[in-house]
C-alpha cells in the first residue's frame, strides 16, 4: 500500500486555511508579533507566533479549538469517518487549566479538557471515529511522529483512512518555560543567522487525512514516501553536538522511502534559531549531503515554533511546496552563519519540487524526519509476517513495592493498592542519577532497569515506548505554583524540563543508551494500551530488545482535579509496569499482542465486534483461562455493563479479575495488570485470593486483558 495525503487543514499565524498558508509561502514575511493572548508583567512581553483568528466553540480550550478548525478543512468533502485519529500534542487544555488554577477553581468538571489526550478524543468524537485514538507527546517532534505512526498503520493494513496531525496553543507553561531556559530571542527567531539568540514560541494546528491505496486516488495531493525516528540518548534538552540522532532519523527516512539523498529537492529544516539546535542540525546535514545541499529553509523565523504542531504544519508546507512549485524563505536570516556551512533560502523561490525532507527534533533527543513527494512508481516489496512479540522480562511498582513484594501480598490474599515511598522506588538507582528527579521519572527509570535485569538483557534496548495518563504532575504543579506565587516573576527551568510528558522516557533512553524510536503516548486510562499498540506498529522484523513502560503518579493537588477515577477510591494509589520485548519465533517467554482498540462512543456493537475479532466464543474459551478486566472508577457503570455483555455473548465461565480492585485507581493500572498476567502465565496458575477461594490452574491457556469504558481494548498474553 502507498500512503497519500487526501486532505489538509491548517490554522497558524499565517491565517486560517491552506490558501492563507499558500499565500504566505509565496510572498514571505514575518508573522511573529508581541504576545496578546494573555497578560504578562511589564518587560515580559516577547514576540510569539500567535494565531489571530477567532473560534466558534468557546466552551473548549484553545488547543481543541485550533485542532477542530484545522480538522474541518482537512475533512471537508470527505463523507466517511477516519479509521483512526493520531495527533501530536504537548500542552492539551493547559491554558484553560492555568486560568482555573490561578482562580483557585476546585470543581473537577472545570478541568474536563485538561488532559493532553482529550484533544484527539474530542476530534474523534466529532468525526465519529470508532477505531484507535492515539495521542503522541514527543515534545517538538510530536506532529511528525504522529504522521509516521499513521504511515505504518496504513502500510500494515490496519486502517485505510487516518486523520493525523499536531496541535499546541500558547500557554504560560511553555511561554515562561522556554524563557526560563534563556532560549527566547527578544528580536524574534532568526534561524541560522550569525546573530541568532533563540526561538519564538508559537501556536498552530495542522491536520492531514491520510489514505492507503495501491493506485493514486483522484483526490490525492502528494504521497508520504517514508519516515524515520531516532533518539539522541544524550541530554534532556540539548541535542547531540554532532547531530548524531538527527542524522540517524534522516537516514532512516531516506531508507524507508527507497530514495537517495540526491533525490531530495528541498529540505524543510527544524531550525528553531537556538545556537545548539541549528549547529547540530547543520552538522547532520553536512554529514548526509556533503557539499551538495539542496535548497533548504526553516519557517520558524516567520511563524514561530508551534511545538507539537510544528512537524504537522511543516508537513503541510512541504506538500504545498511540491504541489505549487515554491520553496518558502528562511525568515529572519539576514547574515547566514558561515560556521554552519549552509545557505538557507532567503527569498521565496519558484522551482519544481518533487521530493521534500522535513525534520522535527524535540526535548529528550526525540528526532523525526518525513519524506514527502509526488507520486512515484516503486518496485513491489514482498511483505513479511513479523514474528510475535515475546516478553523477555518485566517489572512493576505498586503500592506495596516491587514485583516480589506485590506477589507476596497477592499470595497472602491482599491487594496492592497505595503508594510506595520514594525511597523504595529509588532503591536500585544511583543517587547521582535521581538527585534532581521527582516521582514519575524515578518510577520510569526503576521500572526500565528492573525489567532489563529481569530479562537478563546483555545488550542495550533499541527503543523505549512510554505511556502515561497524566505525565509528571509534580514538576508541572511546582512550575505553575512558583510562577503564580511570584506573580509570574520566577519560573523554574528544572521543573519546566521535567514537566513534559516525554521527559521520563528521555531519562530512560539516556540512562540505557537507547537510540532507536523513543515514543510517548498519553490517553488517560488507555495510555499503556496506546503505547503497546504503537510499539507493535513501529517495531518491525528485528531481534532487538525494546521496552514498553506505563506509569502514573498520584499528586495531592492535581490528581483529584484531573483524574475522575481517583475521586472514586479512598486509597491514594499509583505505580506502573514495564515489559522488555523482542520479536522472536524462538524465544520461550510469554507472547503478547494488542488485538483490539475501539472507541465505545457511537459504537453500539463494540462488544460483539470484539468477540468477532477474537474469533468467537469457542476460540475465546479454548485459548484463555482468565480475563483481567480494567474498569476505571469514572466509567464503572458503563464498564460493568460492557463486561456483562461480553460474558453473556462469549459464554465465558472462567475466572474474571477486576484488576483495579487489586491495583487501585490510576491511569496506567493496565501496565501493572499486564505484568501480573505475565507472571501468572509463568506460574501456570491464579492465586486462590482472585478465584473465589480456589486456586485456578491455567493448563496452558493464556490471559485476556480487556479495558472497558470510554474505549474497549484487548491485549492477549499467551504461553
Amino acid at each position: 500500500m502507498k500512503v497519500y495525503i487526501a486532505g489538509m487543514g491548517v490554522v497558524s499565524p499565517a491565517g486560517r486555511g491552506i490558501q492563507s498558508l499558500k499565500n504566505w509561502i509565496k510572498q514571505g514575511g514575518r508573522r511573529i508579533r508581541p504576545l496578546n493572548l494573555f497578560t504578562v508583567p511589564p518587560g515580559n512581553r516577547l514576540p510569539v507566533g500567535e494565531v489571530s483568528e477567532s473560534f466558534e466553540i468557546l466552551e473548549i480550550p484553545r488547543s481543541h479549538q485550533l485542532a477542530y478548525t484545522a480538522t474541518q478543512e482537512a475533512m471537508a468533502g470527505s463523507q466517511a469517518p477516519p479509521d483512526a485519529v493520531i495527533i501530536g500534542v504537548t500542552t492539551g487544555g493547559i491554558l484553560t487549566t492555568e486560568m482555573h488554577l490561578k482562580n483557585r477553581v476546585s470543581d473537577p468538571e472545570a478541568y474536563a479538557y485538561h488532559a493532553i489526550g482529550s484533544v484527539a478524543e474530542y476530534i474523534a468524537g466529532k468525526y465519529h471515529c470508532k477505531g484507535p485514538v492515539i495521542t503522541v507527546s514527543n515534545a517538538c517532534s510530536s506532529g511528525t511522529v504522529a504522521i509516521k505512526i499513521a504511515l505504518e498503520m496504513l502500510r500494515s493494513g490496519q486502517a485505510k483512512r487516518i486523520l493525523a496531525g499536531g496541535v499546541d496553543s500558547l500557554c504560560h507553561l511553555t511561554y515562561y518555560g522556554f524563557k526560563s531556559l534563556q532560549l527566547i530571542d527578544p528580536a524574534g527567531a532568526r534561524p541560522f543567522d550569525e546573530n541568532r539568540r533563540g526561538m519564538s514560541v508559537g501556536e498552530a494546528a495542522a491536520m492531514i487525512l491520510l489514505v492507503a491505496d495501491e493506485d493514486t486516488p483522484d483526490n490525492a495531493i502528494i504521497e508520504i514516501l517514508g519516515g524515520g525516528l531516532s533518539c539522541d540518548a544524550y541530554h534532556p534538552t540539548s541535542p547531540h553536538p554532532d547531530g548524531e540522532g538527527a542524522l540517524n532519523a534522516m537516514r532512516a527516512a531516506i531508507r524507508d522511502a527507497g530514495i537517495s539523498p540526491s533525490d531530495i529537492d528541498y529540505i524543510n529544516l527544524h531550525g528553531t534559531g537556538t545556537l545548539d539546535n541549528d549547529l547540530s542540525e547543520a552538522k547532520a546535514l553536512k554529514s548526509l549531503f556533503g557539499n551538495y545541499l539542496p535548497p533548504l529553509s526553516s519557517v520558524k523565523g516567520a511563524l514561530g515554533h508551534s511545538l507539537g504542531a510544528a512537524g504537522a504544519v511543516e508537513a503541510v508546507i512541504s506538500a504545498i511546496s511540491i504541489s505549487e512549485g515554491v520553496i518558502p524563505m528562511n525568515t529572519g536570516c539576514l547574515t547566514p552563519d558561515r560556521k554552519l556551512g549552509i545557505d538557507p533560502v532567503v527569498e521565496p523561490i519558484e522551482k519544481k519540487v518533487r521530493v521534500v525532507l522535513s525534520n522535527s527534533f524535540g526535548f529528550g533527543g526525540n528526532n523525526a524526519a518525513l519524506i514527502l513527494g509526488i507520486f512515484q512508481e516503486k518496485k513491489p516489496v514482498l511483505s513479511k509476517e513479523n514474528p510475535p512479540l515475546t516478553i523477555e522480562g518485566y517489572a512493576i511498582i505498586t503500592g506495596v513495592g516491587d514485583i516480589k513484594k506485590t506477589f507476596e501480598h497477592i499470595s497472602a490474599g491482599k491487594d496492592c493498592q497505595g503508594m510506595s515511598p520514594l525511597s523504595e522506588i529509588s532503591k536500585s538507582l544511583q543517587p547521582s542519577v535521581t538527585r534532581r528527579l521527582k516521582r514519575l521519572p524515578r518510577m520510569a527509570l526503576a521500572l526500565a532497569h528492573a525489567a532489563c535485569k529481569n530479562a537478563n538483557l546483555q545488550e542495550t534496548p533499541s527503543s523505549v515506548f512510554w505511556g502515561t495518563g497524566w505525565g509528571p504532575l509534580s514538576e508541572t504543579y511546582d512550575f505553575l505554583n512558583k510562577l503564580h506565587e511570584s506573580n509570574e516573576q520566577f519560573a523554574s527551568p528544572t521543573d519546566f524540563i521535567g514537566s513534559v510528558h516525554n521527559a521520563p522516557a528521555g531519562q530512560v533512553a539516556i540512562s540505557l543508551g537507547a537510540k532507536g524510536p523513543n515514543i510517548t503516548t498519553t490517553g488517560g486510562d488507555y495510555s499503556f494500551e496506546q503505547c503497546l499498540l504503537t510499539a507493535s506498529i513501529l517495531v518491525d522484523n528485528t531481534d532487538d530488545a525494546f521496552l514498553v513502560i506505563g506509569a502514573d503518579e498520584f499528586h495531592e493537588a492535581f490528581s483529584p482535579l484531573f483524574d475522575r477515577s481517583v475521586k472514586g477510591d479512598d486509597i491514594r494509589s499509583d505505580g506502573g509496569g514495564a515489559i522488555c520485548l523482542k520479536r522472536s519465533h524462538v524465544s520461550c517467554g510469554p507472547k503478547i499482542c494488542p488485538v483490539f482498540f475501539e472507541n465505545s462512543d457511537n459504537n453500539p456493537h463494540i462488544i460483539s465486534t470484539l468477540i468477532d475479532k477474537l474469533k468467537g466464543s469457542r476460540e475465546i474459551e479454548k485459548r484463555f483461562g482468565t480475563i483481567m478486566a480494567g474498569i476505571p472508577s469514572a466509567c464503572r457503570q458503563k464498564g460493568e455493563k460492557q463486561l456483562h455483555e461480553f460474558l453473556v455473548l462469549s459464554d465465558f465461565h472462567q475466572p474474571v479479575i477486576d484488576y483495579r480492585r487489586l491495583t487501585g485507581e490510576f491511569a496506567s493500572a493496565s501496565a501493572v495488570a499486564t505484568v501480573i498476567a505475565a507472571q501468572f502465565i509463568q506460574n501456570g496458575k491464579i492465586p486462590a485470593f482472585l478465584c473465589a477461594g480456589d486456586e485456578y490452574c491455567l493448563n496452558g491457556k493464556g490471559i485476556l486483558i480487556i479495558g472497558f469504558g470510554k474505549f474497549v481494548t484487548a491485549i492477549e498474553i499467551t504461553p
